[in-house]
């Protein structure tokens, strides 16, 4: 597991952030999902140690949350959602700053530095003020700060927050990356539910500090049996009629047909109808569900038992 958490509850003042907590996740790219206020920023950072918590126990990488803070900061880089460079300093010198931080020497964060930011894309403007960057070349500085020291685990909180569509898709090329052929884990935290889809292979959803569901995206994504998407050798146009006469509800997406049947009907009526007006099925499967309506059902089922 990448990390554990048994029971944890973390309140501020009035506000339980994180309500008797208990979730576990494995290596992988995990994707961490919530409505604002859900609790994900407070779990990212009672995972890192950042905070005391009230109550409850963990564990990141097999290291206590408790008692084990800088073991585990030692092993997970991180990438936080605002702005934490250092204006005045080059974008080499803060990478490389970071790498000392975590117990490097001069040389090796040096040298580890520039193999960083060559493969986060920004080693022709290494040797710029920070605060000249634009918002795609911070955050991938701020990616390459918490890659320095080698971490088995980094986690993002809103990576591709605030970007234009050029610099999300490199951040999200860059997360693929190292999550399928790097070899690394990854938590994801995002709003954008298709840039969770993009990297992640695992999700954990979240609201009013609790976990509401969790699992593969493949097996969250239940498939509709009575909702199939249709590709034909033909113009659809007499097949849509014939459906509709049928009871079907039918919408035309791009090349495909997506045909919504009623209660006891199935994929048989489609066949049937091909046959009749002699047209060629060259395409045929049930849908299933987006990760959105995985989230949103998850969302209204956890804010109905609150």
């Amino acid at each position: 597991m990448i990390f554990e958490l048994d029971r944890v509850t973390k309140i501020y003042g009035r506000v339980t952030a994180l309500k008797n907590l208990s979730v576990a996740a494995p290596k992988g790219a995990i994707g961490l999902l919530g409505p604002n206020g859900a609790g994900k920023t407070t779990m990212i950072r009672t995972l890192l140690g950042l905070i005391a918590i009230n109550s409850g126990d963990g564990k990141v990488l097999g290291h206590d949350i408790r008692r084990e803070r800088l073991d585990i900061r030692q092993k997970v880089g991180f990438v936080p959602e605002n702005e934490c460079l250092f204006p005045g300093v080059t974008g080499l010198e803060f990478v490389r700053f970071a790498g000392q931080l975590c117990g490097m020497s001069y040389g090796d964060a040096m040298q580890r530095a520039h193999e960083v930011l060559d493969y986060t894309g920004v080693s022709e403007f290494r040797y710029r003020k920070v605060e000249s960057y634009s918002t795609g070349m911070k955050q991938r500085i701020k990616i390459a700060a918490a890659l320095v020291h080698d971490p088995q685990l980094l986690i993002l909180d809103e990576p591709t927050n605030g970007m234009d569509p050029a610099g999300r898709d490199e951040i999200l090329k860059l997360a693929h990356d190292l999550s399928h052929n790097k070899g690394m884990s990854l938590i994801f935290s995002s709003h954008l539910l298709p840039d969770v889809e993009h990297v992640c292979d695992y999700v954990v959803v979240m609201t009013r500090g609790q976990v509401i569901a969790q699992g593969k995206i493949s097996d969250l994504k239940r498939i509709h049996r009575q909702r199939f998407q249709v590709r034909l050798k033909e113009p659809p146009d007499r097949f849509s009629l014939e459906l509709r006469a049928a009871g079907c509800l039918v919408e035309p997406r791009e090349d495909l047909l997506e045909v919504q049947m009623n209660e006891g009907q199935d994929e048989s009526i489609l066949w049937q109808i091909a046959e009749r007006i002699r047209v060629q099925i060259r395409f045929l499967r049930p849908q299933r569900s987006t990760l959105e309506e995985v989230f949103l059902t998850a969302v209204a089922t956890g804010t109905e038992g609150a």
